[in-house]
């Protein structure tokens, strides 16, 4: 997890209800820290951190990895915000 970290951190990622997350140019994003799926569709994902959710919303969203509180999200990211 030092990787990501220091990716982060080089990437200024902002954080959201204690869900960390990077989005690379719309085109996708990477979210730490997600305790669970709240919803999720074609145009709006919503994770759940520790103490609240963040929201994001897009076209044609799809979760490429969700494992051990890490989501990679695949599609044009439009907004995130939080909850």
């Amino acid at each position: 997890m030092r990787l990501i970290s220091e990716i982060f951190g080089a990437l200024k990622a902002e954080a959201g209800a204690n869900v960390y997350y990077t989005v690379v140019d719309g085109s996708g994003g990477y979210f730490q820290n997600v305790k669970r799926i709240v919803e999720f569709s074609d145009t709006a994902i919503v994770f759940r951190g520790r103490k609240g959710s963040v929201r994001v919303e897009g076209r044609n969203l799809s979760l490429g990895k969700y494992f051990g509180g890490d989501a990679a999200v695949k599609g044009e990211i439009f907004k995130v915000e939080r909850q």
